[in-house]
């Protein structure tokens, strides 16, 4: 089990816990995420009873404070539901599936209000923001087969998430802010393809363009321990830390999460008799491998990566190269 000594707790509800919990765990700095419900009367509901009990399926979102503060914590979850739904969330209906932050304590309540009055005043919705902000009473987690269940049943959780509408929401509402580059204001997009050919090498086209395999171990970051963060080779869209680099032993450089979950796609692929779940960049549509449930970190998954498909960006250098903002994850001692 993940460590969760030293961090801080977010109770957040917002509609289906499968999604909240996933899209959560992809925020940097979060530890574990578990699945449960929240602010209702009596004791251990189950799934059979949280609704007539009055609770709300919630998560517990585990967060390191010196990777991530409580404000980023919430704007992340306020731009992964509709805010401005009382009814409940996408296709889950009902007072149970309402959103919701509960707040632990006076200066939560004042950062909650704020999210909500930022979010309010961002001009995307024409509706007013009706997630409610309540007092933290309590929490119980769910049953085991609800945590996780992403990582658990892939193909029924991209299945569902995609049918309910949720997805679709949050592309027509973000996908313009989330193409911006966070350092320069410009949207990261992929070139004509006669200068990608001469932008790239032949096995950076091969892989990025005609989703070829590079070799194992032969690979330029597969052994790179550098401190830095991975971009796309394309469009310099940031994808990866090396913080979340580990040795999978596969001899393809292997990562648990993405950096920046708004520029992974992950899609299904059947060019094996097995079918994988192929991971390409948000912007440039570059192939960058596959994510599979097999890997070390909270989540469970193995990102893995073709070396091809990236530029490695060293620590020293990211100021220079207008990724700035990233620096402050190699300052905490982690």
């Amino acid at each position: 089990m993940k460590n969760t000594k030293n961090t801080v707790v977010a109770t957040l509800a917002g509609g289906c816990f499968w999604c909240v919990a996933s899209d959560m765990k992809k925020l940097p700095g979060v530890v574990k995420v578990v699945s449960g419900y929240a602010g209702g009367t009596g004791k251990d509901p189950t799934y059979e009873t949280y609704s007539d009990q009055g609770f709300i399926e919630a998560v517990q979102v585990y967060y390191d404070p010196q990777q991530v503060t409580y404000e980023i914590v919430l704007e992340y979850f306020l731009k992964h539901i509709d805010p401005t739904d009382a009814g409940g969330q996408f296709a889950d209906r009902g007072p149970s599936y309402r959103s919701a932050i509960f707040y632990a304590d006076d200066r939560e309540k004042t950062i909650a209000s704020q999210a909500l009055q930022a979010i309010a005043g961002s001009g995307k919705f024409d509706k007013p923001v009706v997630t409610e902000i309540r007092k933290y009473t309590n929490f119980y987690p769910a049953e085991d087969y609800h945590q996780d269940y992403g990582e658990k049943n892939p193909l029924r959780y991209k299945y569902y998430r995609s049918g309910s509408g949720r997805e679709r929401f949050l592309k027509e509402v973000w996908e313009k802010e989330q193409a911006a580059s966070p350092s320069q204001g410009k949207p990261y997009s992929r070139p004509a393809d006669i200068e990608l050919r001469k932008k790239l090498t032949r096995l950076q086209y091969e892989v990025t363009q005609k989703s070829s395999t590079e070799p194992p171990f032969l690979n330029e970051y597969v052994n790179n321990k550098k401190e830095g963060i991975y971009v796309d080779v394309v469009s310099g869209e940031p994808l990866f830390s090396s913080l979340d680099k580990y040795d999978s032993g596969t001899g393809w450089p292997s990562f648990t999460k993405p950096i920046e979950p708004g520029n992974v796609v992950e899609k299904e692929d059947r060019s094996l008799p097995s079918p994988r779940t192929e991971v390409r960049s948000k912007h440039a549509d570059s192939h960058l491998g596959h994510v599979f449930p097999d890997g070390p970190g909270p989540a469970g998954t193995r990102y893995c990566m073709n070396s091809a498909s990236m530029r490695f960006i060293p620590k020293e250098n990211l100021e220079r190269e207008g990724y700035g903002k990233y620096l402050k994850l190699f300052q905490s001692g982690r």
